[in-house]
């Protein structure tokens, strides 16, 4: 008879986080990207697609978002729906590394997941007006070593955080 050790409080609690946070993610399609520079901080809107933890998302090198990354990796990133009810007040934020997916196979990777996700970008890239400013965009990820889900239903300002030891761009890990 196999014997499989039972996953301890800790364990269980992080495994039940990883899944709100999954679910979460994935029931929701925009995430508010914050930068920053020596001219202050930013943030901005993009639509973005989960691949295991890493959100990815397409965007115009030149924005100002884009061009904090190349300077500045360390981004963070809030999704949360619009509320009326303090009490139900539910949202993700996320903090880590982002930059722009250079390799060829990443980029297709983070194509498809993206298009997959939003149809309407695989139309686009069909219309000529419109495909040489999709084509001419950069793909990004955001590797999360750091999420955070509140939820006002469990408390005034309940938060379950969930750290990630993931490795950064150059395959060194992190420390959370």
């Amino acid at each position: 008879m196999d014997m499989v050790p039972a996953l301890s409080a800790e364990a269980a609690a992080s495994r039940d986080t990883a899944a709100r946070i999954a679910t979460f993610l994935d029931a929701h399609h925009v995430m508010s990207l914050a930068t920053s520079s020596v001219q202050g901080p930013h943030a901005a809107n993009v639509l973005y697609a989960r691949d295991g933890f890493a959100l990815l998302w397409v965007s115009d090198p030149k924005a100002r978002h884009s061009v904090e990354l190349e300077a500045n990796s360390h981004a963070a990133a809030t999704v949360a729906p619009d509320y009326c009810d303090f009490d139900e007040i539910r949202g993700v934020q996320i903090s880590g590394p982002a930059h722009r997916i250079e390799h060829a196979c990443e980029r297709d990777l983070a194509r498809a997941l993206l298009e997959a996700r939003y149809p309407s970008l695989k139309r686009l890239s069909d219309r000529p007006a419109i495909k040489q400013a999709y084509e001419s965009a950069a793909f990004y990820r955001l590797v999360s070593r750091r999420m955070v889900i509140i939820d006002n239903k469990l408390g005034f300002g309940h938060k379950d955080a969930l750290e990630l030891d993931v490795p950064d761009s150059k395959g060194a890990a992190a420390s959370p």
